[in-house]
């Protein structure tokens, strides 16, 4: 067996923690929308309201919605992140609520990344 470096332990720590959190509470995936100032005055709220119609219409109890401040791409907000247990998270930009509606049908609930308005996906890291 090849000997584990430190990234190869930081990433088995950040993966354990991201499945940790999310099956805690028995949720099998997480919504963050992004509400720093920056993304309110992009739309986040309307980005918000508009998953919440979307879940309650589906009738969704498995995925909780967070909110968190500033994402730090102010340029490209209204942002979400979808993390689902067992996959790297998906950082989404220039949202609003017909593109929110489609990223929790096919990806939430269908398991298939929206492509075209992925930024980024994996984990950040602060060391």
């Amino acid at each position: 067996m090849p000997r584990l470096t430190v990234d190869d332990l930081k990433k088995i720590k950040e993966q354990y923690k991201s499945t940790l959190t999310l099956r805690e509470g028995g949720y099998r995936a997480k919504i963050t929308v992004h509400m720093g100032t920056c993304g309110i005055a992009a739309g986040a709220r309307d980005v918000m309201d508009a998953l919440l119609d979307e879940m309650a219409a589906s009738d969704t109890k498995d995925v909780i919605v967070t909110t968190s401040g500033c994402a730090g791409l102010c340029s490209r907000e209204p942002m979400a992140t979808v993390e689902i247990i067992n996959e790297a998270p998906v950082k989404y930009c220039y949202l609003d609520p017909e593109k929110i509606k489609k990223i929790f049908k096919e990806h939430v609930q269908g398991g298939k990344v929206v492509e075209e308005y992925a930024l980024v996906v994996g984990s950040e890291t602060s060391y």
